[in-house]
């Protein structure tokens, strides 16, 4: 095996695949240094910290290998710490990806602490002269390829189980191994056997790796803010839309002259179910009916939650008759749960704006509920002046 001092030498010779892959490397980290710092503007989550701080260090030896390759000469202090810093990077990377996941505990801490001085600490000291004279750079470089797989094995064993993406992460660090991998064994081959294939697998690998690592940062991120998202949209109990959402998707859809039917329900004796079995009891009730409402809209309309136990529908799809859907949630929710529900439903007319449609069903529920609930009523104007005579009176 060629012996790490010819290695040395490799490092600051011309290479017009390695400066390729240098600059696009710096172009990768760069976007997801760019990334994490806008996110982390509206997120404050320490994982983006990490991959920032971990994306100086690797654009700085990026730098070094964009300089190297294009003919530059490089110091042995200089490639020393440029490996120091790909290793440190290495390290402040994988806890940056546990982090996206999961918050790191006092001992992960310690943990990480501890690796970071075993790495920085041999540097420092041979930099400043305080290490024996047989530490040589050839051997710190060695120690900094050993320290890397350590990592890499750590994390294989600690980190991939505690993610979300363990198959992406896997493949990252099989890339990273290889990457290793063709450092030290490239040069096994005889010098004529050496070709430029080679050459280019070892240096487009690290481009490799960090096109992996985007794809985990990006597809994370994308992760956190759709589920911010339907938070704010959504109702934290039963997961149904908020009245908010709710209006707005009502209007846009009556805004594009959609035949929209609005499902008004109540739950009948709700308030004696908190009093009697306990609010947990009474929210696994309104979670169940929430969850029949969903199941019986799904694919022709929308449910949301309007306001304690009261939830609503909408039905948009044209072949969908709104009576059978009302009233088949009724039937399920009384078969299927220990409540019943009093349920009124309107569709839209000529020059309605959504309140009004609303208010109709509503309506119309309020008449189920005042002759004998647990049933179905369609929207009929004689009908609701004939039901407010009869409370007036």
């Amino acid at each position: 095996m060629l012996t790490l001092l010819s290695l040395l030498g490799t490092l600051g010779s011309p290479s017009l695949a390695g400066a390729i892959s240098a600059a696009c490397g710096l172009y990768i980290i760069l976007m997801m240094a760019l990334m994490c710092v806008i996110i982390y503007s509206r997120q404050r989550k320490k994982a983006y910290i990490l991959f920032s701080v971990a994306a100086i260090f690797i654009m700085t030896y990026e730098a070094m290998n964009l300089y190297s390759a294009g003919g530059g000469q490089m110091q042995l202090q200089g490639i020393v710490w440029k490996n120091a810093l790909e290793a440190f990077a290495f390290v402040l990377i994988n806890a940056a990806v546990f982090q996206l996941y999961r918050k790191l505990k006092l001992m992960e801490k310690w943990v990480l602490l501890l690796l970071a001085a075993l790495l920085i600490l041999p540097v420092m000291a041979w930099t400043l002269g305080l290490l024996p004279t047989w530490i040589s750079p050839v051997k710190l470089v060695g120690f900094t390829l050993f320290y890397r797989v350590l990592v890499l094995i750590l994390s294989l064993l600690f980190i991939t189980p505690r993610i979300g993406q363990p198959k992406k992460f896997m493949a990252g660090l099989f890339t990273y191994l290889l990457w290793l991998g063709f450092f030290w064994l490239r040069n096994d081959i005889p010098e004529e056997a050496d070709g430029s294939n080679t050459i280019l697998w070892m240096s487009f690998l690290p481009l490799l790796y960090y096109t992996t690592l985007f794809v985990i940062l990006f597809e994370r991120i994308v992760e956190l803010l759709q589920r911010i998202y339907r938070s704010s949209i959504t109702d934290g109990l039963t997961g149904l839309y908020n009245r908010k959402y709710f209006s707005g998707r009502l209007r846009r859809y009556m805004d594009q002259g959609i035949r929209v039917s609005v499902i008004f329900c109540d739950i009948d004796n709700f308030k004696k179910l908190n009093d009697t079995q306990g609010h947990a009891r009474a929210d696994e009730v309104l979670k169940q009916v929430a969850q029949i409402m969903e199941d019986e809209l799904d694919e022709i309309g929308l449910t949301g939650r309007y306001g304690g136990e009261e939830l609503v529908a909408m039905v948009v799809d044209r072949r969908a008759k709104v009576a059978l859907v009302a009233e088949r949630i009724r039937e399920r929710v009384a078969e299927e749960s220990i409540v019943t529900i009093s349920v009124g439903h309107s569709t839209v007319k000529k020059e309605m704006n959504p309140d009004e449609l609303v208010k109709q069903a509503d309506q119309a529920m309020y008449i189920s509920k005042t002759t004998g609930k647990n049933k179905v009523t369609a929207y009929k104007a004689a009908e609701v002046k004939q039901n407010r005579a009869a409370r007036a009176q």
